[in-house]
């Protein structure tokens, strides 16, 4: 069963997207959560501003960036989310442990969409540096978290339309 939105994508004045009718699954990672943690409650703020109800946005969490197209994808099949965010944070070191994880994530997430046909948001840093995280984990700042749940109820709603022939 394909869950679909009711309603159009414009929602209560001034959020512009309208979440009132969807469910999302959130998958953070527990690697790097001083960064991670501000991206989830950004992400839970952005919900709420989009009319999303509390109950519909299920957070869990996994233990890194590796992880979370496993935990996305099997979300995403279960027919129960209109969409699904994963939120990490990779920061560069010195060897070359961050191009896989990053890329893994990047094309694991990728997979998980186009295999279950639900939108899977990747939501995961990639930086160089401490302050490249701060600043995009900041939701006054940058507000990463929020930006990948906006992408979520976008695309939520793109898909319904697309698929009843709007």
């Amino acid at each position: 069963m394909r869950l679909e939105p009711v309603s159009g994508a414009l929602g209560p004045a001034g959020s512009g997207l309208d979440a009132s009718d969807l469910r999302i699954a959130v998958f953070a990672a527990e690697f790097n959560a001083v960064f991670v943690d501000p991206m989830l409650e950004a992400a839970r703020a952005a919900w709420a501003r989009a009319g999303g109800a509390p109950a519909a946005f299920v957070a869990h969490r996994v233990p890194g960036a590796f992880e979370l197209p496993l935990a996305c994808r099997e979300a995403a099949l279960t027919g129960r989310y209109h969409a699904v965010v994963a939120l990490g944070c990779v920061i560069r070191g010195d060897t070359p442990h961050f191009d896989f994880v990053c890329a893994e994530s990047a094309r694991g997430l990728m997979q998980a969409g186009l295999e279950s046909a639900v939108p899977v948001i990747f939501g995961v840093l990639t930086v160089d540096s401490v302050p490249q995280a701060e600043e995009r984990a900041d939701a006054s700042r940058l507000d990463k978290g929020g930006e990948a749940v906006a992408a979520a109820i976008s695309m939520a709603h793109t898909l319904a339309a697309i698929r009843k022939g709007i």
